[in-house]
């Protein structure tokens, strides 16, 4: 029976065709065989015939493909035939005594209303991700970000205000 590497650098290609016919495109059929593999190394030494092993690595194939079809975020996905655009270039027309003023305006806000603004843009991280961190719900990193925004809208607008007070 030959080592994993050696059957993968063999057998390989014939692996990929067969992925590629479960999975339908090229690009998820290199995921699926490669997921795939990785469940078969801990089992290589068990295989007791070289002819097994390719339908094996097969079955383990067609299982794994099935598996990924059982998870709901997978069923939507599609493999895309170009790369997507990048995030935008920061802004350039951003002096840095804007941007300093402007942190100046953030560090004046509420703690948890700084917190939740500086993880969502600063640090841009998600809503779900910012409630993680905070450790709070999802609604409450809503409701302070919105309520910083909101304030920093008015210290903008108002310098010699309050972050705290309201203007009608």
């Amino acid at each position: 029976m030959p080592d994993f590497a050696s059957y993968v650098a063999a057998r390989r290609p014939a692996l990929l065709r067969w992925a590629r016919a479960v999975a339908g495109d090229p690009h998820s059929a290199e995921d699926l065989l490669q997921d795939s593999l990785v469940r078969v190394l801990p089992r290589w030494d068990g295989l007791r015939e070289g002819a097994a092993a390719d339908a094996y690595v097969r079955r383990t194939i067609t299982r794994q493909y099935v598996s990924w079809q059982r998870q709901p975020w997978r069923r939507d996905e599609v493999a895309a035939g170009t790369v997507p655009e990048t995030a935008p270039a920061p802004r350039q027309d951003v002096t840095v005594e804007q941007a300093a003023r402007l942190w100046d305006l953030v560090l004046a806000l509420p703690p948890q209303q700084r917190a939740a603004v500086a993880l969502r843009y600063y640090e841009q991280l998600s809503v779900a991700e910012t409630a993680a961190v905070l450790g709070c719900s999802t609604g409450t990193v809503k409701s302070n970000t919105s309520r910083g925004l909101a304030a920093l809208r008015r210290l903008a607008a108002h310098p010699g205000s309050s972050p705290t007070t309201t203007t009608p």
